[in-house]
């Protein structure tokens, strides 16, 4: 992957979830959605997303006296890059500790189990695959 993948601070998640919402939006229209949760203004708002603009998360179009903003990562993206960041620092990169203690903080329902061992099965299907050569 040529662009690292991102690692948001718990502020910008809070905003980058309203702009996937709400886009394509201006910073008002986030504050006011953000506001019965965390209680911040306007410029508190504007603030986040300016810089979240200049870390590329966020893109922003001036027309007029607006800037509308929308977002330059998507959910996937954002969600890998946060595994990506628990895995590397908290278990060293190490996947099994990982996904075990996962397992163990987590109540499973035999439908979760059953999802996960679905998963489980088609990665194995799907790399036992022979590879096809390209001439």
């Amino acid at each position: 992957m040529s662009d690292p993948l991102p690692e948001l601070t718990e502020a910008e998640w809070a905003v980058i979830k309203a702009v996937w919402d709400l886009q394509p939006c201006a910073a008002p229209s986030v504050q006011e959605h953000l506001f019965p949760s965390r209680n911040w203004t306007y410029s508190t708002v504007r603030t986040l997303m300016d810089r979240m603009v200049a870390k590329g998360l966020l893109s922003a179009e001036k027309i007029r006296n607006l800037t509308l903003y929308r977002a330059s990562v998507t959910r996937h993206q954002a969600q890998l890059g946060e595994l990506r960041y628990a895995l590397k620092n908290a278990f060293d990169g190490a996947l099994h500790p990982m996904v075990e203690t996962l397992l163990a903080s987590e109540k499973l329902s035999p439908a979760d189990l059953d999802q996960l061992q679905a998963l489980i099965d088609a990665r194995r299907q799907q790399s036992s695959r022979p590879t096809k050569s390209r001439r």
